[in-house]
């Protein structure tokens, strides 16, 4: 399995990002400590599975190669219309998102092109990767060791420790946060961003919503992402750990409690949840910015509530609607 952890920005991360987004066929060793934990066991005719298991891929080029043969698979046996179920309206894009390249996947031809964006932009159309991930990261690379050459103080990262609030269970001796401030501040972190993780799943597996109500929640998810955490991230990150890690500060480890990111089916009350959340998390953003060097999250307060206001705005259009019996 190929490792998946938190590090602070530098020269292993790069490296680590290089590896992944490498060219399929390019000769290019991990950095330390991203070594594969095993290795995946092939299917074979004589051990067929009906359930899911891993996946053996080396690259993300690789990887989505790999969902582009299983589509082809699947449509050559059962055909498009057989694949490709969903509502084409379900589809999100950039009308509702507003991000370049983000089209709709109705059919294996769709699909198709959609993938072959996601590898170009990941490795580069057929060895030109100059212009992509894996380029930018090569330059990106270069830049930092050219700086680290001239001024070896040099570290464009805070010295952050990936930190949790309570022990995961796949985490092997995690370190937790012991400062009572910085687990407040982590704590509305990890809030946030699983209700980033709410709104997102509401939005892809919706019922009943109108286009007005999707375009709010897919609004609600950028901003989230652009207004709150974006900015949530370095105040954590500028908090200690607690004394047993004297100079380290607190890195985001994105914790959530896997069950509490699907608010489903009902769509009355799970609009009514995420009101809620986002108006809880407005409140302890104002209670956090009354602490000292807290300042920069009144603003975030600010913006929370308008979230929450923005859900509420619908959820009193459509009690008005039910009261007139309209």
């Amino acid at each position: 399995d190929v490792q998946i952890a938190l590090v602070p920005f530098g020269e292993r991360a790069l490296r680590h990002f290089m590896y992944l987004e490498r060219p399929e066929g390019m000769p290019l060793e991990d950095a330390e400590g991203f070594a594969a934990l095993g290795q995946m066991q092939p299917l074979t005719a004589d051990d067929p599975q009906l359930t899911a298991g891993p996946e053996e891929w080396h690259t993300v080029g690789h990887l989505y190669r790999g969902i582009e043969a299983g589509l082809a698979h699947l449509v050559d046996r059962y055909g498009d219309a057989a694949v490709f179920i969903g509502p084409p309206k379900a589809q999100a894009t950039t009308e509702v998102f507003e991000w370049p390249q983000l089209t709709a996947v109705t059919d294996l031809a769709s699909a198709s092109r959609a993938i072959e964006v996601i590898v170009e932009q990941g490795e580069g159309a057929r060895g030109d990767w100059v212009n992509s991930h894996f380029g930018k990261f090569v330059g990106i690379l270069e830049d930092y060791l050219a700086v680290r050459a001239a001024d070896p103080s040099f570290e464009p990262a805070r010295p952050v420790l990936p930190v949790f609030l309570r022990p995961p269970p796949d985490v092997d001796e995690p370190v937790l946060i012991a400062d009572p401030l910085t687990r407040r501040v982590a704590d509305l972190f990890n809030a946030v961003y699983e209700i980033v993780l709410q709104l997102q799943s509401r939005y892809f597996v919706h019922h009943g919503e109108t286009a007005d109500e999707l375009e709010t929640l897919a609004r609600t998810v950028k901003h989230l992402m652009n207004w709150v955490m974006r900015y949530l991230g370095p105040v954590l990150t500028a908090h200690p750990v607690g004394p047993e890690y004297p100079g380290r500060t607190a890195g985001p480890a994105f914790e959530i409690v896997r069950p509490a990111f699907f608010v489903l089916p009902h769509r009355e009350a799970a609009w009514k949840i995420l009101r809620e959340r986002l108006m809880t998390v407005g409140d302890v953003a104002e209670q956090l910015d009354r602490e000292p060097g807290l300042t920069p999250v009144a603003g975030m307060a600010k913006n929370l509530h308008s979230f929450a206001s923005d859900l509420g705005r619908h959820l009193d259009a459509r009690a008005a609607k039910l009261s007139t019996g309209r």
